[in-house]
């Protein structure tokens, strides 16, 4: 793991942090909404919409906000639910997962996500968007190469549930 970067729980007072880090989520995401008219659109405040039910990760048991540091500030943030994406149940899902892009391509996401995995064990899921590539060549190395994973099972899903990858896996 990155010796600098600090994979921690988001306290609730920690939530505007990740609200603000949620809008350079959204820039980054609004390139892969170009032919979904209402996503990806700023809004008359120059802002993009809040993110629906931020605050029930600090309210239900079953979602866990985490915050990746680095020097003490913010370079990333994780939701973790039980979603699942496809018929078969998870314990633990990643929702969203971002890191700025000063620190991508350092081993900061990978080092992110196994501070995730090792925080619960079970059956895990990383489900990706269909147009997001560069996000499924990161989850695929990240679960391959996180020791202990083992049932890497990768489907492809295109229905009225999802459109892209669904990785599962289990940890521990």
């Amino acid at each position: 793991m990155n010796p600098k970067l600090v994979v921690e729980r988001a306290r609730a007072d920690e939530a505007p942090i990740i609200a603000n880090l949620m809008q350079l989520y959204f820039h980054d995401f609004s390139a892969l909404w170009f032919d979904r008219e209402a996503e990806g659109e700023l809004g008359p405040d120059g802002r993009y919409a809040d993110y629906p039910c931020l605050d029930a990760y600090w309210r239900e048991p079953e979602r866990t906000p985490w915050l990746f540091r680095i020097k003490g500030l913010p370079v990333g943030f994780a939701l973790v639910n039980d979603h699942a994406h496809s018929p078969t149940p998870v314990d633990r899902s990643v929702a969203e997962f971002f890191v700025v892009r000063k620190h991508r391509r350092k081993g900061v996401g990978e080092a992110a996500a196994h501070a995730l995995f090792a925080s619960a064990w079970g059956v895990w899921e990383a489900a990706v968007v269909r147009r997001n590539t560069g996000a499924l060549a990161f989850w695929r190395r990240a679960v391959a190469r996180y020791p202990g994973v083992r049932d890497i099972v990768e489907e492809d899903r295109r229905d009225a549930q999802w459109d892209g990858a669904v990785l599962r896996f289990r940890v521990g």
